[in-house]
């Protein structure tokens, strides 16, 4: 299951009444690992000025992993996540998470992020099976 969802949020949800403050709320309760990766990439743009900023370090086990890979999967959760911190986020592999400013979409850094060819060049034999 991706995401913790109380039974107060739940109940909202089946009545139509869900904003982005209480779903994004749930993402960062259910999967702190990927709130935090994604936090500290939003930040290296939004606060540190910077055009993009990437996470290159691998999560420390399988748990972990599998929240990043639930957040960046899911249209809704991603879209949540951007929204919140004013970004535009890319995933290569199984850890590569960068935030882009929105500004950076289309320019040739996101191009090339997003590119087979960056694909390619970002795997190693250590994620082949991630």
């Amino acid at each position: 299951m991706s995401l913790d969802v109380p039974t107060a949020l739940l109940e909202r949800a089946e009545r139509g009444e869900v904003d982005d403050a209480a779903f994004v709320d749930c993402v960062r309760n259910s999967l702190p690992y990927a709130w935090q990766v994604v936090s500290e990439v939003a930040m290296g743009v939004r606060d540190g000025g910077a055009p993009f900023a990437d996470n290159t370090i691998p999560p420390p086990s399988e748990t972990e992993r599998g929240q990043l890979l639930r957040a960046m999967a899911s249209d809704a959760i991603r879209g949540g996540l951007e929204r919140h911190f004013g970004v535009k986020l890319a995933f290569q592999n199984c850890h590569r998470v960068a935030a882009f400013a929105p500004y950076m979409v289309g320019g040739p850094e996101y191009q090339a992020f997003i590119s087979p060819r960056d694909q390619l060049l970002n795997q190693s034999p250590e994620l082949r099976n991630c």
